[in-house]
């Protein structure tokens, strides 16, 4: 039976014939995929081994943007707690005090940047 006559006589989707010059039988990706491994048990290893590889190099990357990330907020974390220090901070009053100017100016950017305060956001995640 020719591929043709299989698609036609069982509705087949995701494979298609097509005769004459620049002709053959297309498939689907996964069709292809699945039947190459049906072929090849070699084959299918191969292709597992190369998608845990790039699964692997994806998560390496992602790590690295990670830590990109938590360094930049490190340091602007210095640079925002020492502009606060220098420019919004009495130099007479206690370090309680001086905690609450923190805390409060760090409200200000939470709620700036993403409409909650720091408790706020404790209180809607609590884990």
């Amino acid at each position: 039976m020719t591929p043709k006559r299989w698609i036609e006589r069982t509705n087949a989707i995701g494979i298609v014939s097509k005769a004459g010059r620049y002709g053959g039988t297309f498939a689907h990706k996964d069709i292809a995929l699945e039947f190459a491994w049906w072929i090849s048990i070699e084959f299918k290893l191969y292709i597992i081994k190369e998608f845990q590889r790039l699964k692997d190099d994806e998560n390496n990357r992602l790590k690295l943007e990670w830590n990109l990330q938590r360094t930049i907020s490190k340091i602007n974390y210095k640079v925002q707690t020492d502009a606060i220090k220098e420019n919004l901070i009495p130099k007479e009053i206690t370090k309680h005090q001086a905690g609450l100017v923190y805390a409060f100016e760090a409200d200000i950017l939470n709620v700036a940047l993403f409409g909650i305060t720091a408790k706020e956001w404790r209180d809607i995640n609590p884990d």
